[in-house]
């Protein structure tokens, strides 16, 4: 005996049933409207990226005490990088939903799926577009600096040569201990001031390098100045410790630089996420509306 499949309410087949047909024959995205709004999202950063950078220009000043300080720079970039994602991507979310076909047939919590989906799209689309902007644009910035600095580093190597053969002041740990096997407790009187010079910068890197110069390499060093200048040893021992306080604190204010830097490109890596992070959702709820809103049109 033939068993005919039930039909649904509509005359359907259900979608376990024989012979269905579960799939339609179009897409159910539609790419035209998220590439379009994905543009606009991009534009629109774009646009509002530029004004808070001059906005931003303007609201610091070179001179002390004159202008805003870091904290408050910060705080205006984070709120002004959300509020980037936040126009940007409502605009370009609700354009895609405002743009895409209508799907006939659906349930109205597929529908909302399929909107949001889009708005979601359109996001990546047009962080991806940024992404690869930006690229170009460092690109072309890094390329034009390698080309300068090759113009710059042809035109004075010869020159950058020969002061580095005078000198010989970079630090070089085989330097220095080569330095220690030639030492001598006689008179410095008739050494070349450059090797005088240049063996007092090695003592000193080395000291540096290891946080204070040891005692045996602080009384050769105080006999080298005491040779060279005629004060006592023990002004010339002053003077060494004055000299290394002041380079201490010198690489203590490099450190401290350093360290600001590290955290200031932390902070905006952070920010940049999250503004991203809410981008991502205003453009999925603005999809959702625009969506709706093309329907009940």
């Amino acid at each position: 005996m033939q068993i005919t499949p039930a039909l649904g309410p509509a005359g359907t087949f259900g979608a376990g049933e024989q012979g269905a047909t579960v799939e339609a024959s179009a897409s159910g995205v539609s790419w035209p409207a998220i590439i379009g709004g994905a543009f606009v999202m991009a534009a629109a950063s774009l646009i509002l990226v530029t004004l808070g950078a001059g906005l931003g220009l303007a609201s610091v000043s070179p001179w002390p005490n004159a202008g805003a300080s870091a904290t408050t720079f910060t705080v205006m970039t984070a709120i002004w990088l959300v509020f980037v994602q936040w126009v940007a991507s409502g605009v370009g979310g609700y354009l895609t939903g405002r743009l895409r076909t209508k799907w006939v047939g659906l349930h109205t919590h597929e529908v909302f799926f399929r909107d949001t989906a889009h708005g979601f799209l359109t996001w990546a689309v047009a962080a991806i577009i940024g992404t690869a902007v930006l690229a170009a644009v460092v690109s072309s910035a890094v390329s034009g600096g390698a080309r300068t600095a090759a113009t710059v580093a042809a035109g004075t190597a010869q020159a950058a040569d020969q002061a580095g053969a005078q000198s010989g002041n970079a630090f070089n740990p085989g330097a220095y201990y080569l330095d220690r096997l030639f030492r001598s407790d006689q008179s410095h009187a008739n050494t070349p001031d450059q090797n005088v010079r240049t063996e007092s910068a090695h003592i000193l890197a080395m000291g540096m390098s290891k946080g204070a110069i040891p005692p045996a390499d602080r009384t050769y060093l105080a006999q080298l100045i005491s040779g060279r200048t005629g004060i006592s040893q023990v002004d010339a021992e002053k003077r060494i410790d004055e000299v290394v306080t002041q380079e201490q604190g010198a690489a203590a204010e490099a450190r401290q630089v350093a360290d600001a830097a590290r955290k200031a490109a932390s902070s905006a890596s952070i920010f940049t996420a999250l503004s991203m992070l809410i981008g991502a959702f205003i453009a999925c709820v603005a999809a959702a509306l625009g969506g709706r809103q093309r329907d009940g049109y």
